[in-house]
């Protein structure tokens, strides 16, 4: 990590807070078998679910949504994910549909897109306008279990130092629409035009968090608090910390990665170390970078504002997490999946090769949809 001033970091303490429960909400989009299009199959994908996964329906006819139970474990998190996206591809195949684990559509793709049959997404349309024009994206979110809102806010402010390298490790929709879009992550530019989008805020406390939530109310920018679209926000539903930053996981392994580190970040925010307020704008530009290069490229330095190459972020986040991930006996999936990931490439890299080979999108949706399940 020759550039990377890891050094001057906060070293996390040596008594932590383990076994912090985790659950992980992944998004996919529905294709023709055939055809590799999109197609708004959601309604009838879900009628047949038995109601025993939490499968959902998202804002747009294209999507499914799957959510692991609450998990303790990252081989839990592990089964639950494949049982949730092997549940979801076998519904799917019973209308000749494939569900894909990619952040943008590659192939096809609706402006204004066909929206659930839900008034609150007909209301969000209503006031919103032609922002919904870009909804047709999947995330992968990850819930860490939290005490108390104090808790949620400290782990929210250590997260956002982070928040680019995870986005980086994620990146995974360079298409969308039937070109390539020249980013690693265009979920994540995509997403950004909305109100409440974006990094969250540095709070002091739950009641500075509360204050703020209050004002995006009372200007309109959001309808509710469903619609707090921070890259990392106090769950409205559940007593978590949601981080909603990544792209969904090409590959069930590179979930499993991403949830393991960010509660490797949760156990160190717990364990007493102060967290580093990066400057707003300087993490705005890390997290345009990110979206940009992935981890093939360069990424942003938080303390000094220089480029660097993003694999040393990713290998800067790592070590700085290791005492955590060895306490929660994470270590060695960390280190052999995020070695995985710079060999491999990550998902960005992965759909342009499948590309570069042909010259044919279709390609792409094809390897998409042999590694989502």
């Amino acid at each position: 990590m020759s550039e990377v001033d890891v050094s001057a970091a906060p070293r996390p303490r040596t008594g932590f807070h383990t076994a912090l429960t985790v659950g992980v909400e992944e998004e996919f989009l529905l294709v023709d078998a055939g055809t590799r299009k999109l197609v708004p199959l959601a309604a009838a994908v879900l009628d047949r679910a038995d109601g025993v996964l939490d499968l959902q329906a998202e804002m747009t006819r294209f999507q499914v949504e799957s959510a692991t139970p609450v998990c303790r474990t990252m081989d839990e998190v592990r089964q639950q994910i494949v049982l949730g996206r092997h549940t979801l591809s076998a519904l799917a195949g019973e209308h000749n549909a494939r569900i894909v684990a990619t952040g943008t559509p590659v192939l096809g793709g609706h402006r204004p897109p066909p929206l659930t049959d839900r008034q609150r997404y007909r209301e969000i349309a209503h006031r919103y306008g032609s922002l919904i024009d870009g909804l047709t994206i999947c995330g992968c979110h990850v819930h860490v279990g939290i005490p108390d809102e104090e808790t949620g806010v400290l782990i929210s402010n250590h997260l956002r130092q982070w928040l680019p390298v995870l986005l980086a490790i994620s990146a995974n929709s360079p298409f969308s629409e039937g070109r390539d879009t020249g980013y690693a992550s265009w979920r994540y530019l995509s997403w950004s035009p909305w109100p409440s989008a974006g990094a969250p805020p540095w709070f002091g406390s739950a009641d500075e968090y509360r204050a703020g939530t209050r004002t995006l109310h009372t200007s309109g920018a959001v309808m509710d608090a469903g619609m707090i679209y921070w890259d990392v926000r106090l769950s409205a539903s559940h007593p978590t910390v949601e981080v909603r930053v990544c792209d969904v996981a090409g590959t069930v392994e590179e979930a499993v990665l991403i949830a393991a580190l960010v509660r490797a970040i949760a156990v160190v925010a717990m364990s007493g170390e102060p967290a580093y307020p990066v400057p707003d704008l300087l993490l705005r530009t890390a997290l345009w970078r990110a979206a940009r290069d992935g981890v093939e490229g360069a990424g942003v330095e938080p303390r000094t504002g220089r480029l660097v190459p993003a694999v040393d972020l990713v290998r800067g986040l790592v070590e700085w997490t290791r005492p955590a991930l060895r306490a929660d006996g994470d270590e060695d999936l960390v280190v052999d999946g995020v070695a995985r990931l710079l060999a491999d490439g990550g998902g960005a890299a992965r759909q342009r090769r499948a590309y570069a080979r042909r010259g044919e999108l279709a390609d792409v949706v094809e390897m998409l949809v042999a590694q989502t399940v």
